[in-house]
């Protein structure tokens, strides 16, 4: 104890020297020395090091994203595996963010958001976890400036989406958005090569993959259009509604009514939307984007909407996509009556979200979903399908853990169906071995 007090004492006698000299000579102690404190120009310099720094103090920038990576297991009926890969739903990101006021009612600023390929999971197949591409890569999701008004709108010109882009996928407003949204279902299977019930190989060539049967331009689902180089104009909220419209690339256009409320216990999201493309390396609608069809004219269309008991956590999400191309049958010499210029998709998704935990939210769910693929012709008039019907349905359960802003998910899916192969009359249809998927995974936000 008497060693305790003796320390504490020169400890308060040794500070009320330093008070006493540094009053008594300011100029003396306003120079304190070079090494004194070092170890603070050391701390201080390391931590600006590790901050991260805005151009100028006008524009602020805000950094944000997320890791959402997951283990898929799959059984095409006559072959089965697991890869590791990176979620295609919500892909692992980074953004930049900045934004500068100008007035109290305008402001200006800018979006750089960097996607990030670990495994490309939306290209896993049959003959490798990597697919067939995007692999250990990084995309450039958008780039883009904006001026805002609360008064007056949005107005957006770059790389960022177009009104149509998650079309049907935006009016969930649940934790499946993260992981099985209205892409969600074809995202996981789309690039595996289709089998029949024997396991031989369904097309010619290499065999046909089963997003040449689902036919959206746009992760296999009709009525979805994707992110452009656009101009787009997003109104204020007025009663609950937005309108938007953008145009880009040469030429792509589309529009948008978006609709939010709550009426008592339920809150209630809708989104109605209309596309038009004749160009056919932005919008592949027809042939590919490396091969396009330059006299292509593609329109699509959807809606979709979601209403949820709040009290409950009940809630039902639905939606219907369309893509009609009105030139798919124009380079086809052979048998052009077979061909179908429509394709489509509709689902149902019922499930209940609720605090159960404390933890943070619970969600259970179940889907299905229905698509009527139109013809698979390629830019030089090959007819690959004539069409399609696929099912798919799945269940599944989320659980977000707040402390760690994280969502764990996992999902059984199921797919079957037939295609119609080739552009001859009176051709079979080709009932397909069902492809079975469990995915689970997490995502997890910074």
């Amino acid at each position: 104890m008497n060693g305790v007090w003796g320390l504490k004492g020169a400890w308060r006698y040794g500070a009320a020297a330093l008070l006493i000299g540094g009053w008594a000579m300011p100029a003396t102690a306003a120079d304190l020395g070079g090494d004194c404190c070092a170890d603070l120009e050391e701390r201080v310099a390391e931590l600006e090091a590790t901050t991260a720094r805005k151009g100028n103090r006008k524009v602020s920038l805000t950094i944000s994203g997320w890791v959402n990576e997951n283990v898929i297991w799959w059984d095409d009926g006559h072959e089965s595996n697991a890869y590791v890969g990176t979620n295609p739903v919500e892909q692992s990101r980074f953004r930049f963010v900045g934004e500068a006021k100008i007035t109290p009612d305008w402001s200006a600023g800018y979006v750089l958001e960097i996607g990030v390929w670990g495994g490309n999971s939306s290209r896993f197949d049959q003959n490798s976890p990597d697919g067939s591409t995007g692999a250990n890569t990084l995309l450039v999701r958008k780039s883009s400036w904006y001026l805002k008004s609360s008064t007056y709108g949005k107005v957006t010109v770059g790389q960022d989406s177009t009104t149509t882009y998650h079309l049907l996928d935006d009016a969930d407003t649940t934790m499946t958005r993260n992981f099985y949204d209205a892409e969600g279902a074809p995202d996981y299977y789309q690039n595996f090569f289709l089998r029949n019930k024997a396991g031989g190989q369904v097309g010619g060539g290499s065999g046909l993959r089963w997003s040449d049967a689902l036919r959206g331009f746009n992760n296999s689902t009709p009525g979805d259009s994707g992110r452009r180089n656009i101009i787009r104009y997003d109104t204020p909220t007025i009663a609950g509604f937005t309108v938007s419209a953008s145009w880009g690339e040469d030429d792509i256009w589309d529009m948008l009514v978006a609709y939010k409320q709550t009426f008592g216990d339920f809150n209630f999201n809708a989104r109605a939307g209309y596309g038009n493309s004749t160009d056919g390396a932005s919008t592949p609608c027809q042939g590919s984007s490396s091969a396009p069809y330059n006299g292509m004219n593609c329109e699509w269309w959807g809606v979709a909407a979601q209403l949820q008991h709040v009290p409950t956590g009940l809630y039902v999400y639905s939606g219907y996509g369309n893509q009609h191309n009105d030139t798919r049958a124009e380079a086809v010499t052979v048998n052009a009556d077979l061909v179908d210029k429509n394709d489509l998709t509709w689902l149902v998704q019922g499930g209940i979200e609720q605090k159960w935990l404390p933890l943070g939210k619970t969600n259970f769910f179940g889907e299905y979903r229905r698509d009527e693929g139109g013809s698979n012709v390629t830019a030089t008039g090959t007819i690959q399908t004539q069409g399609s019907s696929i099912n798919t349905w799945a269940v599944g359960a989320a659980q977000n853990i707040e402390a760690a802003e994280m969502t764990m998910y996992l999902v059984y899916q199921h797919v079957d169906g037939n295609v119609t192969v080739g552009g001859a009359q009176n051709t079979a249809a080709t009932d397909l071995s069902a492809m079975q998927q469990v995915i689970a995974g997490a995502k997890i936000n910074f």
